[in-house]
């Protein structure tokens, strides 16, 4: 079958590997039929490079159930599916506890020898898996992932019917936290982004507000939208090493402050940020994968509702879609920053 391999900074190839095969009473295997880019990817292709040279990426995906273990139960062939690719080991204390996040050896579906779904067919625990029905497409189903990456820091930060939110970097993450901020009851939604075309997004999306903080002082618009206290969580999806430390200028007295984005290079904070988590007595939340208990979490279950329900959108995030052996060139197209972009989806049948 046809496969992205990842073999170090800028670069990838495609390459004909082996279909993967049964080897556990509880595999099952996936055709995909879409899969997301993520800003991980984009990251480890022009930064970091991979885990494992020639690793197969792709963790953001759907597709059909072509096989199955003897012991599989929960799924059959032919059946549509949205998959969790979070690897956590069911072993130590945190997951005895069911705090997935927090597992002692988490890995991820794409990183080092498990085989990612920038491929014709991949292989996962049945787990994994969360049946979706024929009226949510496969696009949709691609982006339940990043969805419930947002969604789980939601649940984190305790967003409250009526609350004022501040979203900085509306990326695709940023723009899932704006939708279920909405979900959670949110009175009013800042977005903030140096982009004019993902503030149109954002907007389109659920913002009532939109800040371009190459334009204006984002921290100053914020007091003016809130009548100068600051709003009651702030939420940083941008992973810049500025936007981590702007972003605790943003709430209110007692606020809390939610990261979400991951930085790849350090972060420093001036004393007037820092300050504010003391002078503010601020409560600081960090975020990461996207399960809770009983795996995959109600993560998973919520989005799959506020999917069907039309509340939580992935169609407008989407810019490209492309084939498995258009994603090299595509991933430089990022790295040279030559194409305006959201969410990339790959369909290996394109």
């Amino acid at each position: 079958m046809k496969a992205a391999k990842f073999y170090g900074i800028r670069d990838v190839r495609i390459e004909d590997i082996p279909e993967p095969t049964i080897e556990s009473g509880n595999d099952v295997i996936i055709k995909v039929k879409a899969v997301g880019i993520c800003g991980s990817d984009i990251s480890k292709y022009g930064k970091t490079g991979p885990h494992l040279p020639g690793e197969v990426p792709g963790h953001e995906f759907s597709g059909i159930v072509v096989e199955v273990g003897p012991n599989v139960k929960s799924v059959k062939v032919g059946d549509r599916v949205a998959v969790c690719p979070s690897l956590p080991c069911f072993q130590c204390d945190f997951c005895k506890q069911g705090i997935f996040s927090e597992c002692e050896s988490l890995n991820i579906l794409g990183n080092h020898n498990h085989l990612g779904a920038f491929a014709e067919y991949t292989k996962i625990s049945e787990r994994n898996l969360v049946k979706i029905p024929e009226d949510i497409d496969f696009e949709t189903a691609a982006g339940m992932e990043p969805a419930c990456i947002a969604g789980h820091g939601l649940f984190r930060a305790k967003v409250k019917v009526e609350d004022t939110v501040a979203v900085l970097g509306v990326g695709p993450i940023g723009l899932f936290l704006i939708q279920w901020a909405k979900i959670f009851g949110a009175s009013k939604v800042i977005a903030i982004d140096i982009f004019d075309e993902k503030l149109r997004i954002a907007k389109e999306l659920g913002a009532d507000f939109c800040i371009n903080s190459k334009i204006c002082d984002p921290v100053a618009k914020v007091k003016e939208i809130t009548d100068s206290k600051g709003v009651d969580v702030a939420m940083e999806s941008a992973g810049t090493s500025q936007t981590c430390a702007q972003v605790l200028l943003l709430p209110r007295k007692g606020g809390k402050v939610l990261y979400a984005g991951v930085p790849y290079s350090d972060v420093t904070f001036s004393r007037d940020s820092f300050e504010k988590i003391m002078r503010n007595e601020l409560t600081l939340i960090g975020s990461w994968f996207s399960n809770s208990f009983p795996f995959p979490g109600r993560e998973w279950y919520s989005a799959l509702r506020y999917m069907r329900e039309g509340k939580l959108k992935v169609k407008p995030l989407i810019t490209h879609r492309i084939g498995i052996e258009d994603i090299p060139a595509t991933l430089e197209k990022i790295y040279k920053r030559e194409i305006f972009f959201g969410k990339i989806m790959v369909i290996p049948e394109e």
